[in-house]
């Protein structure tokens, strides 16, 4: 990346985590896979039980890998062989998880987390639950504010889950969201995250590029 435009986005990144520090939330913000974990091998302990939300940008950093070779107690959603029912399972158990793993389709300047799901199992665990929750994401998600975010899901996030789970919406043809009531519709809980209880429980990774949708 050319020197001028990465300072600008790390004065980016550094507006954005002094934010979430007044929201009561943890930002860290690192330039390679190596250094994410280890980071994580600081966050996560032996023995903990951890699980993930659904995320592209956690496949993109071979967090899921990680987790698989860690000494945790993985609830692992994306385990070759599970059923219907046993994915099910593992997003009920995942509320009792001591860490959770998941990115967030954007944050604003101000450090609010927005984020759009199809089942609610995600945003669920994000908002209750997990002792420690986890979000790793890339530079790419950081937008002005929460029209900005909205906006990003309808123009990106959306319309990249659509063409990659192949279902039958509009924004599969379009590439932007109508808000429509398809039976394919995947955007049905929309979520904002502006501050923490426990200051200790949300913890923000921003890895330098662009990661997911």
């Amino acid at each position: 990346m050319d020197q001028h435009l990465k300072q600008v986005e790390d004065q980016h990144v550094a507006k954005v985590i002094e934010n979430l520090k007044k929201r009561k939330m943890n930002g860290y913000y690192i330039q390679s896979v190596s250094e994410l974990n280890t980071l994580l091998d600081e966050l996560v302990k032996d023995d903990q039980v951890v699980s993930v939300g659904g995320s592209m940008s956690l496949f993109e950093l071979n967090v899921i890998d990680y987790l698989r070779n860690r000494n945790v107690n993985f609830l692992d959603r994306y385990a070759p062989g599970l059923s219907s029912d046993d994915i099910n399972e593992i997003y009920f158990k995942a509320f009792n998880a001591d860490v959770y793993f998941a990115s967030t389709n954007a944050i604003t300047f101000d450090g609010e987390l927005y984020n759009v799901d199809g089942r609610g199992n995600r945003v669920a665990a994000m908002i209750y639950g997990p002792k420690k929750v986890v979000l790793i994401t890339g530079i790419n998600k950081i937008v002005k504010d929460l029209e900005a975010a909205k906006e990003r899901n309808r123009k990106i996030a959306a319309p990249a889950n659509v063409q990659r789970l192949n279902k039958k919406t509009p924004c599969h043809t379009t590439g932007y969201c109508t808000d429509c009531q398809s039976p394919d519709k995947i955007c049905h809980a929309h979520t904002i995250i502006s501050s923490q209880i426990d200051p200790n429980r949300m913890h923000v990774i921003f890895v330098s590029g662009n990661f997911g949708y």
